[in-house]
């Protein structure tokens, strides 16, 4: 009896210390064996040495001071002509009245220009308008458009991003519709040499992929500008806003107050000391908001337009690591150490301090 009783207790304590130990498994929350949970897979753990960082050091610098180099001379041979226009095209009765002026739709907004071409000018010769102080990259203004309207005629409706340019006063829709398109820039500009008219192009001056995709040809303007307040240009409506090229452009909002949008370019030689006669119609409002107009005649090379900054950031990196290289040297001849010295430990270099 005592025997059987003695396995039957065995037997039970046994099964209930299985049950234990399978409870315990499953409620574990220790993760599954593996080499990446245990950080045992293989690495690269480099040993920088005086002699790795100072040849990386002089590698950099022989690498980017010719880039730099390279980056000023292109940068230098773009020919750009500024022209600040916006209060030289005031008259003289209006110079305290610019508001008024502009938003005057009787007075004469013409205005002539000479410009002294410093350098040649070889084709094709960009023409940009530059704007200051405004603000395309602003919350409200970016959102006011439709994506969906510009790409598909089916969508003529969808204006409800577009307040508060969204419908006409007749509550039909207008197209495009939104802050940005109302506010298209409207100045032009002409261009004479020796008395004959140059040609501006606006061939290739948007975004392939904005005319393609974003901007459908089946969609043409409708009630656009038609309130009381007009923003900027007015558009054809018998042209499809996939070949509004002017439009497209302004569409692609700029990041900073300070930006330049391509006009058109000018396929000839512009040659130096000519005289380049330019007629301007001054129409966009920029003196309510303190901004800034300015023509921009250049060309470009293959860093693109006139930009000091990439060939004096890539030289002053190259300088550094130069001076860096110098002095690593020079420490390392002057006062060498063994590496890995375990003296220059601060417990080895101070134990009375314990």
């Amino acid at each position: 009896m005592n025997t059987k009783g003695a396995t039957t207790s065995s037997a039970g304590g046994t099964d209930g210390g299985s049950d234990s130990s399978s409870s315990a498994k499953r409620n574990s929350k220790k993760p599954k064996y593996s080499r990446f949970t245990q950080q045992e897979l293989p690495a690269c753990k480099p040993i920088l040495t005086p002699g790795w960082v100072i040849t990386t050091f002089i590698f950099v610098g022989i690498i980017f001071i010719p880039i730099g180099l390279a980056s000023l001379f292109a940068s230098e041979r773009v020919v750009e002509i500024v022209y600040r226009y916006d209060e030289g095209c005031i008259p003289t009765n209006y110079s305290d009245q610019k508001l008024a002026y502009i938003q005057n739709s009787t007075t004469n907004k013409t205005c002539t220009r000479s410009l002294i071409v410093p350098k040649q000018m070889k084709r094709p010769v960009y023409v940009y308008y530059q704007l200051d102080n405004f603000y395309q990259n602003h919350r409200r203004y970016v959102k006011s458009r439709s994506d969906k309207q510009l790409r598909s005629n089916a969508s003529e409706g969808d204006t409800s991003s577009c307040d508060p340019e969204g419908v006409a006063p007749d509550k039909h829709p207008i197209v495009p519709c939104g802050l940005i398109a109302w506010s298209l820039f409207n100045d032009t500009y002409g261009f004479l040499v020796n008395n004959e008219a140059l040609e501006v192009s606006k061939r290739n001056i948007a975004w392939k992929s904005d005319q393609e995709h974003k901007f459908g040809s089946d969609v043409y303007p409708k009630n656009f500008q038609s309130g009381g307040l007009i923003g900027g240009a007015k558009l054809n409506d018998t042209i499809p806003l996939s070949e509004q090229a002017d439009l497209i452009v302004w569409m692609r909002t700029a990041a900073f107050p300070t930006f330049r949008k391509l006009y058109g370019k000018i396929e000839m030689d512009l040659e130096a000391n000519e005289n380049v006669t330019v007629v301007i119609q001054n129409n966009y409002n920029t003196y309510s908001f303190g901004g800034k107009k300015k023509l921009v005649l250049s060309t470009t090379s293959w860093i693109g337009g006139k930009n000091d900054f990439l060939g004096v950031a890539y030289l002053t990196v190259g300088g550094l690591c130069l001076f860096l290289a110098i002095s690593f040297i020079l420490v390392y001849v002057v006062k060498p150490r063994p590496l890995g010295d375990p003296s220059f430990l601060s417990w080895n270099r101070n134990p009375s301090g314990l």
